[in-house]
This record gives structure tokens, C-alpha cells and sequence, in this order.
């Protein structure tokens, strides 16, 4: 895949929203891409995370351990998915296991590189952090939804 396809991938997610495309092909020319063999565990529940993957090629199968023991499907997530996120700006921890269910690709955004975005270009930590608020305010209402119907 060419630099400008993954410009073009960046800018498809929401988090990226209303960067430029001079913001985006910094980003895309420091992210890492990483090829992944089918049954490839890409990472595990409880790890450490430090970057976010953006899926180019392939399926990730995600689960996470079951209360009663072994694992519970989540679900797939294929190109153009984002798998976790907030881990490009504060400490956080693998909540799933993501294994690659065909040869897959996927573009790693470390947490430095994005932070050094931050850092430079103001106006990116400005849309980063309006697009994390309104991202926390769907899953806010959405939860309250959820728990409205349970009542």
C-alpha cells in the first residue's frame, strides 16, 4: 500500500477527523505496518497498550475470557477498523485479544508518534481532543440507552 492510501485510510476514522492531509502523511510516513500471518495473535488481553492498530488487509478475530472459563467471541473487525485507540494518548490496557483470522495487515501508530503530533501541530490536539469528547458522549448515551431498556 502507498503512502496516499493510507492517507486515504486515516481519513476515513473518526478520530483523524478534520486533520489535514499534511497532518495525515506524517502520520502515515512515522506509523509502523506490521504483516500478520493467519492465527497471529497481534496482542492479548491484559497487555500493555502503547499504539493503536488501523486493520489494511485481513480479519482480526476479538475476544476476551469468559467468567466461566475460555473465550468470548466479540466479534471481527476488518480494513479500516481502528482497534484501540485511547492507547495512542494516555496508559491503557488491552481490554481483548485480537488474532488474525487470514494473513492480514495492519498499521501501527505508536503512542510517541502521536503524542509528537500532538506537541508540534496544536490544532491536531484541538480536533483530537473535540472528536474524543463527542466519541465519550455517544458511548455515555448509548450506555444510558441500554440501561433505560433494562428497567
Amino acid at each position: 500500500m502507498a503512502l496516499k492510501d493510507d492517507i486515504a485510510l486515516f481519513q476515513q476514522l473518526s478520530i483523524f477527523e478534520g486533520l489535514s492531509e499534511e497532518h495525515l502523511r506524517l502520520l502515515a510516513f512515522g506509523a509502523e505496518r506490521r504483516r500478520l500471518g493467519k492465527g497471529h495473535v497481534l496482542f492479548r488481553q491484559g497487555a500493555s497498550a502503547d499504539s493503536a492498530f488501523v486493520i489494511t488487509e485481513g480479519r482480526l478475530k476479538l475476544t476476551m475470557h469468559a467468567a466461566t472459563g475460555g473465550e468470548k467471541l466479540l466479534g471481527e473487525a476488518g480494513p479500516g477498523s481502528m482497534l484501540t485507540e485511547i492507547a495512542m494518548i494516555t496508559d491503557a490496557e488491552r481490554h481483548f485479544t485480537a488474532t488474525a483470522v487470514e494473513q492480514s495487515e495492519v498499521i501501527r501508530i505508536s503512542r510517541v508518534l502521536f503524542r509528537r503530533m500532538l506537541e508540534e501541530y496544536p490544532e491536531v490536539a484541538v480536533a483530537t481532543d473535540r472528536r474524543l469528547r463527542e466519541n465519550f458522549s455517544r458511548l455515555v448515551a448509548a450506555a444510558a440507552s441500554s440501561t433505560d431498556k433494562l428497567r
